[in-house]
Formats: C-alpha cells, sequence, structure tokens
C-alpha cells in the first residue's frame, strides 16, 4: 500500500524548495546587478517607476524592472517545470508504476485507492491537456477491465497542488465533466489524512525563504542597477544636448 508519514512529506518539500527552487532564484537574482541582464526602456520605465514610487529617480527605475522579475510569473514557471521532480522526490512513498499516473494513493476520506495526476495549479493546464489526461484515464480503465480489476468512475483523479475549486480554468472544468479534480487543501487532506497539512506545508515552505535572507539580495541588486541606470541615462541625455 503506497503511503507516507506527513511530516515526511513537510520535510522533504522544504529540502526540495531549498535546492531545486530557492537556491537557483537567488543565483538569478544576482544576475539582475548587472544592467546587460534587463532591457532599459527609458519611457516605460520612468512611467513604471513613477507608478510604483511617484518619482522616476534610478533606484526607483531599478525597483520596477527587479519586482517584476524577482517576484513574477517566472518562479510560478520554474516550480511547473521541477512538478514531476517534486512528486518523485518529495512524493515517492506514493509512486506508481502505471504509466500515466504520478502518484496512487489511498484517500483518506473514502477509503479507495486513487490514481492520480499531479498538476500545479488551477491555470496551469492548456485546452492540449485535456484529451491527453482523459486518453491517460481511458487507458486505466481499458487495462483495468482487462485485468477483472475494479476501477471506479471516482477513482482516477486529477490532484492539482494549490488554489480552490472556484478558481479552476475551463479546462480543468472539461475534465471535471468526466473525472473529479481535487484542488488544494482538499487534495492534500485527502492525500495525507490531516485537515490543516495544506497550511503546515506553505507555511513550511515559506520559511525556506528566510534562510536566503531575499531582502538583503534584492537590495544589493538594486542599489548596483541604479548606478548603471544613472550613468545610462545621463549618456543619453549628452548625446541628445
Amino acid at each position: 500500500m503506497n503511503t507516507q508519514h506527513p511530516d515526511d512529506i513537510i520535510e522533504k518539500a522544504k529540502d526540495f524548495f531549498r535546492n531545486e527552487i530557492a537556491k537557483s532564484h537567488l543565483a538569478n537574482t544576482l544576475k539582475l546587478k548587472e544592467l546587460k541582464h534587463l532591457s532599459l526602456n527609458p519611457f516605460l520605465d520612468k512611467y513604471r517607476a513613477n507608478f510604483l514610487a511617484g518619482n522616476d529617480d534610478p533606484k526607483n527605475i531599478a525597483r520596477a524592472l527587479v519586482y517584476p522579475r524577482v517576484l513574477g510569473t517566472s518562479l510560478n514557471t520554474t516550480f511547473g517545470n521541477k512538478l514531476q521532480k517534486f512528486c518523485s522526490d518529495v512524493l515517492d512513498g506514493f509512486a506508481s508504476t502505471t504509466s500515466g499516473i504520478d502518484i496512487e494513493f489511498v484517500d483518506k476520506l473514502d477509503g479507495n485507492r486513487k490514481y492520480c495526476q499531479i498538476k500545479a495549479g488551477p491555470n496551469t493546464i492548456n485546452a492540449d491537456d485535456v484529451p491527453t489526461i482523459k486518453n491517460h484515464f481511458l487507458g486505466i480503465k481499458n487495462l483495468a477491465r482487462t485485468n477483472n480489476l475494479s476501477i471506479g468512475f471516482n477513482d482516477l483523479v486529477v490532484g492539482v497542488f494549490y488554489g480552490s475549486d472556484d478558481k479552476l480554468s475551463g479546462h480543468y472544468k472539461k475534465i471535471k465533466e468526466e473525472y473529479p479534480v481535487i484542488v488544494g487543501a482538499e487534495f492534500w487532506y485527502r492525500l495525507t489524512g490531516e485537515e490543516n497539512f495544506y497550511k503546515r506545508l506553505t507555511d513550511a515552505i515559506g520559511e525556506i525563504a528566510s534562510e536566503f535572507d531575499g531582502s538583503k539580495h534584492i537590495e544589493e541588486v538594486i542599489d548596483s542597477l541604479a548606478k548603471q541606470i544613472e550613468e545610462e541615462l545621463n549618456e543619453q541625455e549628452s548625446l541628445e544636448e
């Protein structure tokens, strides 16, 4: 029977985020110290700086450039790209040998064995993923029928790591027409049997950021960029004279 202690998941998740997410996040942040890694647009960047801080001095231009890159969608993309590794490293106790299935677990609410495909969030699949997921599940049902195994309609599920049911995209809703989609807190509750596990897990992962003192490094990047931005803007102004 596939099983894993909730505390084990917490510790492995922290190790995963420390080594697979935070280290690369910090390295990518420090790269921004060099203006050559950014594209300076004096029109839009001055506008962004004014919108952000009320003036367009070089330091606020640097902030307007850095914040979206450090805290923006690229971090979501990194996590999404490493989702399969998260499953194999963190949820190894639920590993599945069934083709097209990421994990198998005994649902702590209904007691049935679930065959589960894992997705990151409520908006992280596209239209092409819908038939792919459905075809994987159909293949499992056909295989089960051939081998005289009983797999119920509710036992082939999509598990979504974060979010809530009301935030699911239309693509997930297409899947829900045939198969359950279990989201966020409910997914982790069914997996571990702990009602507050989702909060425990997200809190534990959030703590990893404090180990890297990101605020200090971001300010270092902004200070470095501000000097380069000031020099470049001065050069541009001298050329215009």
